[in-house]
Parts: C-alpha cells; structure tokens; sequence
C-alpha cells in the first residue's frame, strides 16, 4: 500500500502547485510549507530564515563565520540561535521532520531531500518534476516575477539544489535512480496528477498481488 509521495521539482515548474492538488485529491496532508514551519519550530527561528537556508549550501561568509564561532567558545555561547542555523542542521531536522510525516503517513511531500531520505521505504512512490525553461519562465512571469528576474531563478535555484543535493547525498540532482517517474509538467496540472495517480493504482496493486 502506498501511503507516501514524494515530489522534488525544478524552480518554476509548478511543482508546489501540483503537490497541493494532488494531496487535495488523496485528502493527504501536504508537507511543503509545513514542513519548513515544523523545521523553524525545531529550530527555534524564524520561518524566513529556514526559507532563505533549505535545500541550499551556506554561503561561503557564512561558513567562514561559522568556522569562527566553532573555534571560539566564547563566539559560540553568545551567539544568538538564528545566527548559528546553517546546512547541516536544517538537513538534520529535515530528516527528523520527513521521518515523522512518513511515520504518520498517507502525505505528500516536496523536497527537501525526502526522495533520498525516504528511498528504502517500500509504501513510498518517489517522482521528479520538470519542465523546458520557456515554460517554466512562462509560469514565474504570470506569478508576476520580471522576465529577466524569472530567467534568473530558473537558473540560479537550480544550481543551488544540484549543489545541495551532491554536497548532502553525495548524489546527481537530478538521481534518475532514485524516481519512480520523471513527469514534464508543460503536458498540464491534470495529466501529471493522472499519471501520478496511475502509478500510485498500478504500483499498490502489484505490492498487494
């Protein structure tokens, strides 16, 4: 029985959008921007500055500074929580938070590492989405992003999650292996949850065979 789907997505593909119609067609809960409210809350932060650090590397002046507080117990100790939120434990409570939301079940989650996070679990179906980059353009620039800034982000958000994902996984972004199914989002919202759905029947039926 499946009782999990992840979706990792490229920037601009509508890969949120799409993960909350098809929670909403399972009645499944989403953890998309839950998921970040939970990590900020275990982190005792800010939901923003989980948003500016997830699925991201810290910046080099931000390791440097990091480096420096480590070797300084002085540093350390009075620096403020939300200072010393980095990579490494937005990724630890992002497991703890994915392992917990699997516990419970019947969810969808987006990114954050859960598709690697996840991989052996036998009631998880695991989908990549994407799209040609007109498209993906197309769909920031009608969310009212400037062409130029929505080029942008098409380019830059990716690398950063390759980046991440290689650093945190020691894996290629996108892991082909590791998928289920890698959908092209320009064939429409509806096609890509039917064929979401369609494996999701198909792959319950033949656990339960």
């Amino acid at each position: 029985m499946i009782k999990i789907i992840t979706i990792e997505r490229e920037y601009g593909c509508g890969g949120a959008e799409i993960a909350r119609k098809l929670a909403e067609r399972l009645g499944w809960k989403l953890w998309d921007q839950s998921l970040t409210c939970e990590i900020a809350r275990l982190a005792h932060c800010h939901q923003s500055a989980v948003e500016e650090r997830e699925e991201r590397l810290d910046p080099l002046y931000y390791r440097l500074m990091k480096s420096f507080w480590r070797g300084s117990y002085e540093g350390s100790a009075n620096v403020d929580p939300l200072e010393m939120l980095d990579a490494d434990s937005i990724v630890r409570i992002s497991e703890r938070v994915v392992m917990q939301a699997a516990r419970s079940g019947n969810c969808v989650i987006v990114g954050r590492g859960s598709q690697h996070f996840l991989q052996d679990r036998a009631d998880t179906l695991r989908f990549f989405l994407y799209a040609p980059s007109e498209e993906k353009i197309l769909r920031l620039t009608a969310q009212g992003n400037r062409q130029q800034q929505a080029e942008y982000l098409v380019n830059s958000v990716d690398r950063e999650r390759a980046a991440f994902i290689r650093t945190y996984f020691h894996a290629d972004w996108p892991n082909r292996a590791v998928y289920h199914a890698m959908l092209n989002t320009a064939t429409g919202d509806d096609a890509v949850i039917r064929a979401m759905l369609g494996f999701m029947e198909t792959e319950s039926a033949k656990r339960a065979a």
